[in-house]
């Protein structure tokens, strides 16, 4: 089904909506397809493939709002799907907040970003990438005996959004991605790790070997690892994790957490956050980016913009709904953020970073979801390397990092030049002085 089909069905369906009552409306329609391909032991353990399709519609009577949505495009069941949203209209309270977002902030500057890059990448193909990476990580150490699989995906994806403001945006996109996940042992412990690549085009991914490789190198580095005693001392955030940090903030100036009042960063526009040499921008238009749109999910126009400048908090997530809530403008976030980059405020990397330190505590992957937006309360499971005399001593398990988001913010000494470019958060090594390691 082309772009055209798609807009064909959800005008009329808009349409109809119209005249049934609807004051307001919008309408999603999209449609998919691709496959997964796993290896594990050096067998094609799975072959998927998927074609989806979805249409979903929201309709305003009166300030109540009626949702729903089918996965069958007949139009008998989306005409029943949309009189089904009007009922539920009908029967939900009024909300004064409730609304399409106003008509003057509609996208009407319309962007290529790239987003749309199809290859020839075969099922059989894919097969060979998928066994060829396993084999990696099973040569990368001896003591890798084991696998969880190493996995080749592949996907399209188009989608248009219409409603009643005449606003009408159509998104095609592609998405390819490699992962493996090793497992090494050795006297009776065994250790887990992995690697992985996810880019929008084929010849962005990374080497399939390598990451196989990486994989198994991982897994066996962390064999013989130790305790620490609890104690305070630097941290330092490896790129696959120092992101996770930032998840955290944006969380937290997420329009839902602020007009409920559950969030640490609760009126805090225009105050420090983070340290003064610290700049976090969100960048919507960036060139095949997982979070790339010109408009968001209500149709608004996206732009760039400063989040933190010099450490000072300078805006936040808001959908027309929470905006609203909260007596402010929408920033175009409807459905989330875009692509946050956290500019670097040193020219190194994390090798280099870890040369400048005398001890400290590398992790290298955290377990759990102990943290809380509420009050900035952070405690989570973790395992890495012990770093002494700007070298790595020995790896470690089973500690506890923990403190505050909002002290742990403000003591940030450095971030990395190495940031990992898969997903939406770009972030390189994040080192923080003296948190607490729960641990013997």
């Amino acid at each position: 089904m082309d772009q055209m089909q798609h807009i064909d069905i959800a005008s009329r369906a808009l349409k109809y909506a119209r005249k049934s009552g609807a004051e307001e409306a919008s309408i999603k329609l999209s449609t998919g397809n691709g496959f997964s391909v796993v290896s594990q032991n050096q067998v094609i353990d799975l072959v998927e493939q998927f074609n989806d399709q979805s249409f979903s519609i929201s309709v305003y009577i009166g300030k109540a709002i009626g949702s729903a949505s089918t996965n069958d495009f007949s139009e008998e069941q989306i005409y029943a799907t949309i009189d089904k949203a009007l009922s539920l209209s009908r029967l939900t309270e009024k909300d004064d907040c409730n609304g399409l977002a106003e008509k003057e902030l509609m996208a009407t500057e319309i962007k290529d970003l790239n987003l749309y890059q199809p290859s020839d990448l075969s099922i059989e193909k894919a097969k060979k990438m998928a066994l060829q990476c396993e084999a990696a990580a099973f040569e990368a150490n001896e003591s890798i005996i084991n696998s969880e699989g190493a996995t080749v995906g592949s996907y399209e994806n188009q989608s248009v959004y219409l409603n009643s403001h005449d606003f009408i945006g159509e998104t095609q996109s592609t998405g390819h991605s490699i992962s493996c996940v090793a497992i090494a042992e050795k006297e009776g412990q065994m250790e887990m790790d992995y690697d992985y690549s996810s880019t929008r085009g084929l010849d962005d991914l990374r080497d399939h070997i390598s990451i196989g490789y990486s994989a198994g190198n991982r897994a066996a580095s962390n064999l013989g690892s130790r305790k620490l005693k609890t104690q305070k001392a630097p941290v330092l955030f490896s790129p696959r994790v120092s992101k996770s940090l930032f998840s955290h903030f944006l969380s937290a100036i997420s329009g839902t957490s602020l007009y409920r009042k559950s969030s640490f960063l609760v009126d805090k526009i225009d105050q420090e956050i983070f340290p003064k040499f610290i700049q976090i921008h969100e960048d919507p238009h960036l060139m095949k980016g997982f979070a790339s749109t010109y408009f968001d999910a209500e149709g608004v126009q996206t732009k760039p913009r400063e989040l933190i400048q010099d450490g000072y908090l300078k805006g936040y997530l808001l959908s027309s709904y929470s905006a609203r809530r909260l007596g402010m403008k929408t920033t175009a976030n409807a459905g989330g953020h875009h692509n946050i980059n956290v500019e670097k405020s040193v020219d190194e990397d994390l090798n280099e970073i870890i040369k400048g330190m005398q001890s400290g505590f590398l992790v290298t992957g955290l377990i759990g979801s102990g943290v809380n937006i509420v009050n900035g309360d952070y405690s989570r499971g973790a395992n890495g390397f012990w770093i002494e005399n700007g070298e790595i001593a020995y790896p470690v398990s089973e500690v506890t990092v923990a403190g505050n988001l909002s002290e742990m913010f403000s003591k940030i000494q450095k971030i990395g030049n190495d940031p990992e470019t898969d997903g939406s958060v770009f972030c390189g090594s994040v080192l923080i002085d003296n948190l607490m390691i729960a641990g013997e």
